[in-house]
């Protein structure tokens, strides 16, 4: 909710205080949650009113929200049980205990069973603890008081304690002021209006004596039946004095002044839209002389009150088209013949994209070409009717050297980015793309696989979010928008920046470029849920808005650009489709059928002037732009993402939808069917299919792609349309992977065969499916139960994949066999940490779950965050830096022990029951990378920043062993460890025996046997992986040969031997005198004594 709104529930609370409607007071304050009334909490906590308390607090906040909360509900249910066992009613004192306490068990449990054991006493008061209760009245003051403290310390009621200070009767004064403007306004106004209603605008009679349909009252003594009544309206005057001459100003969107017609003020806001759809720009003229008044402006009212300066231009005009068009002849049908068979419900194929879908576009002319970015940056135009990939492009900058220090040090960390917004050009003939990182790309595209660069630029600093093509002034134009909070407008041929509209105080989320006749204007969307207009000029926007839900919004027109949609949703999840009406700039009609909790930001799409279509709930949603209530709803046969990117063709016969396994799947009407076999049955010239036969599919790393259909081997799946090429973005055929042995001076029994996988195949693995913002992984970890996956990005959100109990998976574990779901709580609030003063990038993460999955421990470069596993929400907040923690590991005995890894190169052991640090281990040299804690071997394994690997035990807390880690001999260093430091990552398998550990500058997966320090098997390698590699490994907790891998990319895989294999590593072979392979290097050596 805006400020202004904020403050207008102020004004109402106050009117109401006035008229002494007391207990809607009350249920205004709970239900808009801006003020707590102390005095009347005190009231019922006094009372007793147990129920009205809880109520009442409900909308403010909940039991689980933070400390604070749980210890304002215990007190609050705790005093109630204890008057209950006072008064002998143990049946109440029961049923409190089991209805409104046991929710505090989870938290502590003991504290729950000594509640319970007051059942059994006498007098509760024989508990030493509560020997001091006296009688209810004191016992509740002493509680209140306690209370009031907590309340005051909850973050939650920050800002909701004071009531501001406001005039008496502030909303009469508002009223009478802007019935005052109304008046002053009229064409003939009578020195005394008869003022009877609030409902219309007040409009004096004409001359001739007839009647304005819209009487108003100067007396509003009646309006309502309680004492007090407005002041009258003369106190406020129309008669006192006036400037003679009236600033211009934006009143709504579109009307020109007219000599015959006056516009009409109004008293709300500054709309969005037209009074006359024929024009934009309203100007009130000059009141006569004789009409004297008061100019009652607003706060804002030097900002909005500026005359635009308007443009001579025409309507807006296409390019000429250097593509044939392909077209198809369907019915006309008017608007009212429409109906549900007319939407495209029929999933006719799917495109294998490799990648998450992050926006698409259809051609404007060729009606059967789909424009596609992706979370890896890659763009491609994929053509319908042959179902092929025409075109493609993945993320690269053009001329790094040219670009600004800020984009060279954000590629030099990490050389990917994510495509936020693609669009074509409206004749088609250009398309651009906005990436994650500072820059856009703007491409020409001359048909088939003709795609040319045309302009790179560094169009924002951060993120540029969204993207459009517009024609103000017959100019070719792209309109960008980014996390700088700017609006920028560039020529798209050349390539100049005409103008910076700067504004906003969020970043920008979108925009929107339009025309009403001939004047040309752009919506902008921030993510604060700002609403701003703006012209082609550099003079500051014309209206500022809110978005409905004060949510992350994007607006979008009909195809006759004559209704105005918008569509969002803000941070708890709560999702708006509405229709605006453009002449008063409010809410039209507000679109029934959302989930009110989406996970992710819900995108629409419109269609033949008569369709509105949304992605939720994993579901594609449909309305009939003139009623409110959902049409009808499809899931597309299934595999949707909790909030599917959507598309239609300009004439809405075909939609393109994003699904979880990284494809798009097709839907078409009976026309659009009709139009892909039309281009099916065409004959292709034989340039064109030259030139299709060359299309090169992007670089596919060693690591599946993310739509792999699960099986023990991924060269049994079924092949794109371009094959698989290797790492270094050759196409050449991959080498056979020959195993060889690893050098170590040890005794032959204990060598083992050492096997590198750099093939897909030779292993069984799966990426998980992710529909939310792509962002490297920092950290990850399998749940304690094993049927989760949990990761942490670099920019401090943590992301929960499960993997659901069913016929193909009988043990609800992680598998690589079967695709998990990406899991949100209802409320769609994401686990997010604190966040130091230094940039997310830089920060190093950290998290460890609790023994029963219930909580995480986290933290980002600030302070240490603790999350309820099943709410998302932040429980409690510690241990601000320096030094940052940078790894976390709960003792697996005692959850009360936590090891955190520090910045200073130390391990403290803290024990959170009495907040205090145990001992400090100190042996690395470097930031802690790595804890881990062997169930079996009472024992603490660390890596560090130092290449070092350390062995603690837990029982001492006394170093046992350390390694450095090398590189191999023979192997060469990968030019990526010019740009990344030899960082190790260490897990330990579970059963103890070995450990997993990462060398990111080598791309290097180990296994080591945890008795001698020896590597076992398999060696994991991809030194040919430049773009996307490994950041970050996790072993499961109850598989000993599986583990996953978290990439640059955002992506994550699930690794396990292949059932033939059934384990990592191989027996040696028998020139060396190595008996069969066993759990454990030390194993191995026994059974080769023999």
């Amino acid at each position: 909710m805006s400020s202004l709104s904020r403050e207008l529930v102020f004004l109402i609370l106050q009117f109401l205080e006035e008229e002494k409607f007391k207990e809607t007071v009350h249920r205004l304050e709970q239900e808009s949650g801006f003020y707590f009334n102390m005095r009347y909490f005190e009231e019922m906590v006094t009372n007793g009113e147990w129920d009205e308390v809880e109520k009442y607090l409900s909308g403010f906040t909940k039991v689980d929200d933070n400390r604070y909360s749980m210890k304002i509900f215990f007190e609050i249910r705790k005093q109630k049980y204890l008057e209950a066992l006072d008064k002998r009613d143990r049946a109440k004192a029961v049923e409190i205990l089991v209805k409104d306490l046991k929710v505090f068990a989870a938290f502590n449990e003991e504290l729950f069973k000594e509640i319970t054991q007051l059942l059994t006493l006498e007098n509760f008061r024989d508990n030493e603890q509560l020997s001091k209760y006296g009688d209810t009245k004191s016992a509740r003051g002493i509680m209140l008081g306690e209370l009031k403290k907590l309340i005051e310390a909850n973050p939650l009621f920050r800002d909701k304690l004071q009531f501001p200070t406001l005039k008496n009767s502030r909303l009469r004064t508002l009223i009478n002021q802007s019935l005052n403007w109304q008046h002053q306004l009229c064409k003939n106004p009578r020195p005394n209006p008869d003022i009877k209603t609030l409902f219309v605008d007040h409009s004096c009679g004409q001359p001739n004596g007839a009647r304005a349909p819209s009487p108003v009252t100067s007396s509003l003594m009646g309006g309502v039946p309680k004492s007090g009544g407005f002041p009258p309206i003369a106190g406020h005057g129309p008669f006192q004095p006036t400037p003679a001459a009236l600033p211009s100003t934006l009143s709504g969107w579109m009307a020109h002044p007219s000599a015959s017609a006056h516009p009409s003020a109004s008293a709300g806001p500054l709309g969005l839209a037209p009074n006359n759809p024929a024009a934009i720009i309203k100007r009130p003229r000059t009141p006569p002389a004789n009409n004297l008044g008061i100019d009652y402006q607003t706060a804002d009212s030097e900002h909005v009150l500026k005359r635009p300066r308007p443009f001579g231009l025409s309507d807006e005009v296409n390019l000429p088209i250097n593509i044939m068009p392909i077209t198809y002849t369907s019915q006309n049908h008017g608007q009212n013949s429409y109906s549900s068979d007319d939407l495209p419900k029929n999933p006719v194929m799917a495109l294998n994209q490799g990648s998450a879908v992050k926006s698409m576009d259809f051609h404007p002319v060729q009606q059967i070409l789909l424009l596609v970015g992706t979370n890896m940056g890659d763009v491609m135009v994929w053509e319908l009717g042959s179902r092929e990939r025409i075109a493609w492009k993945n993320f690269k900058v053009w001329d790094l050297n040219a670009r600004s220090r800020a984009l060279q040090a954000s590629l030099s960390n990490d050389y990917t980015a994510s495509v936020n917004r693609v669009a074509w050009s409206p004749d088609g003939t250009l398309f651009g793309v906005a990436y994650s990182k500072h820059i856009m790309h703007i491409y020409s595209y001359n048909g088939g696989d003709d795609i040319r660069n045309h302009l790179e630029m560094d169009a924002h600093n951060g993120n540029v979010n969204d993207l459009a093509f517009a024609y103000p002034n017959k100019q070719l134009v792209v309109v960008t928008c980014g996390d700088d909070r700017t609006i920028r407008v560039w020529d798209a041929i050349v390539g100049t920046r005409l103008f910076n509209l700067v504004g906003h105080d969020a970043p920008v989320y979108s925009v929107c470029p339009h025309h009403k006749e001939n004047i040309q204007f752009i919506f902008s969307t921030a993510t604060d849920g700002k609403i701003k207009a703006w012209l082609y000029d550099n003079t500051g926007s014309r209206v500022d808005y809110d978005a409905p839900g004060h949510s992350s919004t994007t607006m979008a027109y009909s195809a006759d650009g004559t209704r105005l949609f918008s569509c969002g949703t803000n941070k708890e999840g709560e999702s708006h489709l509405v229709e605006w009406n453009e002449t008063e700039g409010a809410v039209k009609r507000n679109y029934n059928g959302l989930a009110k909790r989406s996970v992710g930001v819900v995108k629409f799409d419109t269609t033949k002037n008569r369709f509105l279509a949304a992605g939720d709930e994993f579901m594609i949603k449909f309305w009939d732009m003139d009623n409110n209530n959902l049409l009808t709803s499809i899931d597309a046969e299934g595999g949707l993402p909790a909030s599917p990117c959507i598309r239609f063709n300009k004439e809405g016969t075909l939609l393109a939808v994003s699904t979880n396994d990284n494809s798009i799947k097709i839907l078409a009407n009976s026309d659009g069917m009709r139009l892909l076999r039309t281009v099916e049955s065409r004959t292709f010239d034989a340039s064109r299919a030259a030139s299709a036969a060359v299309v090169k599919a992007p670089a596919i790393g060693n690591f599946p792609p993310a739509n792999a259909t699960v099986g023990t081997s991924i060269d049994n799946q079924t092949a794109p349309a371009a094959p698989m090429v290797g790492m270094n973005s050759d196409n050449r055929s991959l080498v056979d992977v020959k195993p060889k042995i690893q050098d170590e001076s040890v005794e032959k029994s204990r060598i083992w065969k050492l096997t590198e996988i750099n093939e897909p195949s030779q292993c069984r693995s799966l990426r998980l499916p992710d529909s939310l913002t792509a962002m490297r992984v920092s950290r990850l970890i399998f749940t304690n139960s094993g049927g989760a996956i949990l990761a942490l990005a670099s920019n401090a959100v943590h992301k929960l994949w499960k993997w659901q109990r069913n016929d193909r998976n009988l043990t609800g574990k992680a598998t690589a066999s079967v695709l998990p779901q990406l899991w949100q709580p209802s409320s769609g609030i994401l686990m997010t940490n604190d966040i130091s003063d230094t940039n997310p990038e830089d920060a190093v993460p950290c998290f460890a779950l609790s023994k029963n999955d219930s909580y995480v421990m986290s933290a980002s470069g600030g302070k240490i965050s603790l999350f309820n596993m099943m709410t998302f929400k932040t429980m409690t907040t510690f241990m601000a830096p320096p030094p940052a923690a940078t790894f976390l590991a709960f003792h697996p005995q005692d959850n009360n022990i936590i090891a955190i890894g520090m910045e200073d190169s130390s391990i403290q052991i803290y024990n959170v029951r009495v907040d205090e640090v145990k001992t400090k281990l100190k042996g690395h040299q470097k930031r802690i990378t790595g804890l881990a804690f062997s169930h079996s071997l009472n024992v603490l394994v660390s890596s560090g920043a130092d290449s070092q690997l350390c062995v603690w035990s837990t029982d001492a807390w006394e170093k046992q062993a350390s390694k450095f880690l090398q590189i191999p001999t023979g192997r060469a260093v990968s030019s990526l460890a010019d740009t990344h430091s030899s960082l190790i990552f260490a897990v330990m398998s579970s059963h103890g025996h070995y450990a997993y550990s990462e060398i990111v500058s080598q791309i290097s997966i180990n296994i080591f046997s945890m008795g001698d320090f020896v590597i076992k098997a398999p060696d994991i390698h991809s030194t040919k992986l430049l773009r996307v590699y490994p950041l970050v490994i996790a072993a499961h907790p109850s598989e000993p040969d599986q583990f996953a891998l978290g990439l640059t990319d955002g992506g994550i895989h699930v690794f396990e031997p292949l059932e033939s294999e059934g384990k990592w590593g191989t027996s040696p072979p028998v020139e060396n005198g190595a008996g069969p392979s066993t759990a454990s290097g030390a194993a191995g050596s026994e059974q080769a004594q023999r």
